[in-house]
């Protein structure tokens, strides 16, 4: 179909919801199996300590891994990675089905969608995701991650055994409200990285659509993922500060009194003072590393499961039997 109409090929409806329900919960799940690893280094750079002593030299994203591997076995690499699964269905489900619906409200007439709508589209669509369930979902991942234990010793018993322990203890010593410490970081970061994620996909498909020999068929997987990789990369190097304060604002309970907008200028003012502006963009390697080709994967994966969906919606539509 073509990038800019909310119909579907051939001008038909476009996606139902179980569509973008079961499409986008595949390719979310393969994101994360594929590029989990990378998301635990990006954290652990954001909360390195290394970067606050003066006249220690931080550790790039590469050793970090390798760090992590060394002392935590190569499954420390996938700390949290139960929280990032709990969640990627519904927040796959909510980013694509609430993305079309916008896009929806905000298209002519005839279906077309300008530029405009689809970034506004974007950005209400991570910002939904985001208030919905990205950000209980990264407190747990990020307590999990923060924790520097061997998973090879069974003597070594970190506080949060696994996400579902991790939120039972959240709750139980800092109430339910601590699951959403950051949203407005979290809002902020997902609204921008959507907004910027599908207007780049959108345009380059439409460019890439309007130089095939029919500009209404689906461009082929290899081509899906290499925008995906490009607009995906876009997010980060946009928003790289929201996020390394988010991080650091969801590691640690807050003090009694402290409000969030307290909390979120003190630690920029600590970050400024004892790092450098170069803090702002700790992790941003493996951010884009992680983020980019994650996209890629999201969405290679979602247009093939989407594609495949609807031929069988269409089949048992139109497969009524006579004699």
């Amino acid at each position: 179909m073509s990038a800019k109409t909310t119909k579907g090929p051939g001008g038909k409806k476009p996606a139902s919801a179980a569509t973008n329900l079961i499409a986008g919960g595949g390719a979310g799940m393969t994101e994360a199996l594929v590029c989990h690893p990378l998301d635990t280094i990006k954290v652990r750079m954001q909360l390195s300590r290394r970067a606050r002593a003066p006249g220690v030299k931080r550790r790039g994203f590469v050793q970090t891994g390798v760090e992590i591997v060394k002392r935590e076995t190569p499954l420390g690499l996938y700390k949290g990675l139960g929280a990032v699964m709990t969640g990627i269905v519904p927040k796959m489900a909510i980013r694509f089905t609430s993305y079309e619906w916008y896009k929806q409200a905000l298209a002519s007439s005839s279906g077309e969608i300008t530029s405009r709508a689809t970034f506004l589209a974007g950005l209400a669509a991570g910002v939904t995701e985001a208030v919905a369930v990205v950000t209980p979902m990264e407190v747990i991942k990020i307590r999990l991650q923060a924790q520097h234990h061997s998973m090879a010793d069974p003597l070594d018993v970190p506080k949060y055994r696994n996400a579902a322990h991790a939120m039972y203890t959240v709750v139980k010593e800092e109430g339910v409200r601590a699951l959403y410490r950051g949203v407005s970081l979290t809002a902020l970061r997902q609204g921008t990285n959507q907004a910027v994620n599908f207007t780049a996909y959108t345009e380059f498909k439409a460019f890439l659509q309007a130089r095939q020999a029919d500009t209404s068929a689906e461009l082929p997987s290899w081509q899906t993922a290499c925008i995906g990789l490009v607009s995906g990369a876009m997010g980060p190097l946009s928003n790289a500060p929201i996020d390394t304060i988010k991080t650091r604002l969801q590691k640690t309970p807050s003090e009694p009194g402290e409000t969030a907008l307290g909390r979120i200028v003190g630690i920029s003012q600590n970050m400024w003072k004892q790092e450098g502006i170069r803090a702002f963009w700790m992790g941003i390697t493996p951010r884009v590393m992680r983020v980019a080709p994650g996209q890629a994967v999201t969405f290679a994966v979602y247009e093939y499961l989407k594609g495949v969906l609807e031929k069988g919606r269409e089949m048992v539509e139109g497969g009524a039997y006579e004699e």
